[in-house]
């Protein structure tokens, strides 16, 4: 009688080769290992981006002031440059423009005191009067006496509080005190005129902190980022200037006065001005556009005037900002969207402001990159900050 022997195969684990090749654990199936070595990755870049994101929030006195530089000075250098064109010192081509950009600023909103001051009074009388006519008309409408009313609002402003707490904490965190307001003020300020003056210079002096190699490519990627930054700008004023004018019409269509003077003027400044604050600019100036009409002309003006500042809104909200401005700066409508709501929740009113011009620029500036342009093209005055 023959036994046949089992073999009996013993798992060896592998041994490293003598020529030092890695060698591949083959017990994983394709998709672990693929997934392992993108989780790792994305692990480390996340962790990248918080330890940014806490030492942004550490300095944000010194941060915003200069990305509201970065901004400001988007829209004034190419205004510089093209005087420089013109034969214009360098120096006088900044200060007119600087100048100039204050000058403009300042006289819109010392049109809009102006106009405030000259009807204090009116407005004053008529909203107490206005105070009243409601209060009357809710008790005899609907039962709600003044005492009623009053806890009615006292309820509404305290759930008002609670729910914009996170709405109004990057405000508040950026400047809750006159000092850090005039601080960041005057930062950004000086930070706008060094870009002015000298902002080759500057981004000349930041390209040499990264490696010999990499130079071309961060400069190309910055040059890319900083022409989406010049466009995102215009176009913002564009998206101002076309809610201000909606605005605006339809006050002048109701024939809003206002210490006899039409209130168009005001109300659209105001507006322009606001639509540069997202989220909160324009929910305030229109809110303001609202209350004057239910004043001076009535309750169903004021819903009239609701309608109007609805209307621009969802213009502005739903195709001005996500199709020009996202077809200017090259990004999707949808990332728009996202970029603003996600910005707002996590910095507030900084963090609405700044969210598209950083998602446009970071996309440009790492398409640039992925690309490999960079490898062709050389900017002029490059080489002489790669030697050095």
């Amino acid at each position: 009688m023959f036994f046949r022997s089992k073999t009996v195969v013993v798992p060896v684990a592998p041994q490293p080769r003598a020529d030092g090749a890695r060698v591949v654990d083959d017990s994983l199936p394709d998709g672990m290992k693929v997934a392992g070595a993108w989780a790792w990755r994305i692990l480390a870049v996340v962790g990248v981006l918080v330890v940014f994101g806490l030492l942004i929030i550490q300095l944000k006195d010194i941060v915003i002031p200069f990305m509201i530089a970065i901004l400001v000075g988007g829209l004034l250098v190419p205004i510089v440059q093209a005087l420089v064109r013109r034969r214009w010192p360098k120096g006088v081509a900044v200060a007119v423009t600087l100048l100039g950009a204050i000058a403009v600023v300042g006289g819109l909103v010392m049109l809009i005191v102006w106009q405030v001051r000259v009807g204090s009074a009116d407005i004053q009388s008529r909203s107490i009067t206005a105070y009243a006519d409601f209060q009357d008309w809710l008790n005899v409408t609907f039962d709600i006496d003044t005492a009623q009313f009053n806890d009615y609002l006292a309820q509404g402003w305290k759930t008002l509080q609670e729910n914009s707490s996170t709405l109004w904490s990057g405000a508040l965190t950026v400047g809750s005190t006159a000092g850090h307001i005039l601080t960041g003020s005057l930062l950004a300020l000086f930070a706008t005129i060094f870009i002015l003056i000298d902002g080759k210079g500057i981004w000349n002096w930041v390209v040499r902190l990264f490696p010999r190699k990499a130079r071309p490519a961060v400069d190309g990627s910055g040059h890319a980022g900083w022409i989406t930054l010049t466009t995102f700008v215009r176009v913002q004023i564009f998206v101002a200037f076309v809610d201000a004018v909606g605005i605006g019409l339809g006050a002048f269509i109701l024939g809003l006065p206002f210490g006899g003077f039409p209130l168009v003027i005001p109300i659209a400044i105001a507006v322009f001005l606001g639509s540069f604050v997202p989220v909160v600019g324009a929910v305030l100036t229109g809110t303001v556009a609202v209350f004057v009409a239910l004043v001076f002309l009535g309750p169903w003006q004021a819903l009239i005037m609701l309608g109007i500042v609805l209307l621009v809104q969802q213009i502005e909200g739903h195709i001005l900002q996500p199709l020009v401005m996202g077809t200017a700066v090259k990004v999707h409508p949808l990332a728009v969207v996202f970029a603003v709501a996600a910005g707002a929740g996590i910095a507030g009113i900084p963090g609405a402001l700044f969210a598209v011009p950083l998602v446009a620029t970071l996309n440009v500036m790492v398409t640039y990159i992925a690309s490999g342009k960079w490898r062709a093209t050389t900017r002029p005055g490059l080489k002489e900050a790669i030697k050095q």
